[in-house]
């Protein structure tokens, strides 16, 4: 199947101002697709959601084309798909409504290669219910977490183990499926962090094996918000703190307040530019996705191929990503220019990739690059190999 990164590129109006864009895994560009939706939406008129009105009747249809948009993204039903405000905002949302079951005697597992989004509320929620907390390693080297990693930290006293699927950091991909199993095996459940992951591997929540997955549309070319995505039947127990008159069905009861439309439409554009990164194909929009993705996949490899070889043979750089399943992420430092020093000489060459620990806090303690962490660079469906050359060329005129 053909690629056309050219094609990808025609639709991100950003990229007319010039710069090579490494800074997808802080959040990606916009086509002019999605802004169209967006702005759409906000020009016409909507409603709080009905059926009496026009306006409330496109506030209906566009909640529930979103749904059906993530529901195909992520292989999930689209009854179990849940807007929210952040990635974070629902984490924290759902670590409190977890919590009310849990007391003494209960253990919670995190890990030190997750975002501080899928640490955090986890940590203060086993604190405030008196759960007891587990930690995760993987190994620094590998960046490998492996199931003798989680074998160290998984007992039948386990309630929840969050993990990533893959580290916004250092791209790893840890084997979900069976790290699932494990965890089902002992009775617990599986909350799974899919922010850096959704943009580069197409997921599929019954096969991941994740009780819920989390995910950030603007990781992936759309608006800014969260969705999480469960079984139905996984949500219909929890009673989150809500307001008395708000729906008390699923998912609504999850949705605190009235939801944005606007980004709601953005995210259905969103998921529709990804279904036809391949364009001229035909079938449902979850068959689209699969052959996108997999032509995304291997656009992506190419691009990483023709980065890090060169990347690893520069003077004095290190290179922090190295497990062998990962996302197009690299993170790394050079030795004796500060970080920072190295993401300013690369903006002054047209080239934006940022440096810092990008909250994943325990996993740039563990690779001993503390609060600094170091340089990432991520790939996206808009970068090509002239933006990969030029990265690379101003890497070698940085000054030693």
């Amino acid at each position: 199947m053909q690629y056309d990164v050219a094609s990808v590129r025609a639709q991100f109006p950003a990229l007319t101002e010039g710069a090579a864009h490494f800074d997808g895994p802080g959040g990606t560009q916009t086509p002019e697709r999605v802004a169209r939706a967006v702005a759409a939406t906000l020009t016409a008129a909507v409603a709080n959601r009905g059926t009496v009105t026009a306006a409330e009747r496109r506030a209906e249809q566009i909640v529930a084309e979103a749904r059906e948009a993530m529901g195909d993204l992520l292989a999930a039903d689209p009854r179990g798909i849940v807007f929210g405000r952040s990635a974070t905002e629902l984490t924290f949302q759902f670590s409190r409504t977890l919590a009310a079951d849990w007391g003494p005697g209960d253990e919670i597992v995190v890990s030190r290669l997750d975002h501080d989004c899928n640490v955090r509320p986890w940590v203060y929620a086993a604190e405030q219910s008196g759960a007891t907390l587990r930690w995760l390693d993987f190994d620094p080297a590998t960046g490998e977490l492996t199931t003798d990693h989680l074998a160290r930290v998984l007992s039948d006293r386990t309630r929840l183990v969050a993990l990533t699927a893959a580290s916004n950091l250092i791209g790893t991909r840890p084997d979900l499926p069976v790290l699932a199993e494990m965890v089902h095996e002992e009775g617990a459940q599986v909350y799974v962090d899919g922010v850096h992951a959704t943009a580069h591997v197409l997921p599929d929540l019954e096969a991941s094996g994740a009780d819920f997955w989390v995910s950030s549309p603007y990781k992936f070319l759309g608006p800014h918000c969260g969705v999480l995505a469960a079984r139905p039947e996984t949500l219909e127990p929890l009673r989150p703190a809500k307001l008395l008159p708000s729906p008390d069905v699923v998912p609504e009861r999850f949705e605190l307040g009235t939801l944005p439309y606007e980004l709601m439409a953005g995210t259905t554009a969103a998921v529709d530019v990804l279904a036809d990164l391949v364009p001229g194909r035909t079938g449902t929009r979850r068959e689209r996705l699969v052959t996108s993705y997999s032509a995304l996949e291997e656009h992506e490899e190419e691009l990483l191929a023709r980065l890090e070889g060169p990347l690893r043979e520069l003077p004095g750089v290190r290179v922090y990503s190295n497990a062998v399943r990962r996302t197009p992420t690299v993170l790394f430092t050079v030795d004796g220019v500060d970080s920072q020093v190295v993401r300013q000489h690369l903006a002054d060459h047209g080239v934006n990739a940022p440096a810092s620990h990008f909250y994943a806090w325990e996993t740039s303690q563990r690779l001993g690059l503390g609060a600094e962490g170091g340089v990432r660079v991520g790939l996206a469906p808009y970068n090509d190999a002239s933006d990969v050359d030029r990265l690379l060329e101003a890497l070698r005129t940085l000054p030693r």
